[in-house]
């Protein structure tokens, strides 16, 4: 919590002030204004990414919006049952509670392309360099004594697994991909599972550029106008 509280700290102080010195238990930083500033005031709303059951209920408890982990649809609504509960353990106010739980997010890769083979392939291509990469720098630079509880290990990330089945199992729990209408069919089951917010990671790995902004052109295009 302390190490969360400090990178809040930082994030803030990032948007709104110029130069950025911050001396802190963690993090040693000094950097040049940032440009452009950001629009909103005091500065951008900031969610916190919380993967465990613990901090999802902590976070209710210390009223801090919250980003999920790309968790499988059906254990979304246990998470922000936890996440209800915190909030029902703090001080703040029913009103303010309501709020936190409405800006609950959950994260989601996001490819859209005209038909379902398509983005499947692709995403499918961009998803295999990625855990390559990701497992890879793991090995190369973790410490050897190094060990991620087991209650946080999945297919996507879990190095005994071949990077085939994490791929599968992203595509399966942790994407929204396929033609416009299969990807807004997809959100609108996050929206009846309790989920207010997605947030849409349409950049993935080293997929092309002019692909990430198609795929962006049709989720703008197609997708959204049904939620509005």
């Amino acid at each position: 919590r302390e190490r969360m509280d400090e990178t809040l700290d930082v994030l803030v102080r990032a948007w709104t002030e110029a130069p950025l010195v911050h001396r802190g238990k963690f993090y040693q930083l000094s950097l040049p204004e940032l440009r452009p500033r950001p629009r909103q005031r005091p500065h951008p709303p900031i969610w916190r990414a919380v993967s465990s059951a613990g901090s999802v209920r902590e976070c209710g408890r210390m009223g801090a919006p919250i980003m999920t982990a790309r968790i499988p649809l059906a254990r979304v609504p246990e998470r922000l049952a936890l996440y209800e509960a915190g909030l029902a353990e703090s001080v703040l106010d029913a009103e303010t509670q309501r709020q936190l739980r409405e800006k609950a997010a959950v994260w989601r890769w996001v490819h859209v392309a005209a038909s379902q083979s398509q983005a499947e392939d692709e995403l499918a291509a961009a998803l295999l360099g990625t855990r390559r990469h990701q497992l890879d720098a793991r090995a190369a630079h973790n410490p050897s004594d190094f060990k991620v509880a087991d209650s946080r290990v999945n297919p996507w990330n879990d190095p005994r697994l071949s990077h085939e089945d994490g791929v599968r199992y992203s595509l399966e729990h942790s994407a929204l991909y396929g033609t416009p209408d299969r990807v807004a069919d997809q959100v609108a089951a996050m929206r009846d599972a309790g989920a207010h917010h997605v947030l849409c990671q349409m950049s993935v790995g080293d997929m092309p550029h002019a692909r990430i902004v198609e795929s962006m052109r049709r989720f703008g295009e197609q997708v959204i106008p049904r939620f509005r």
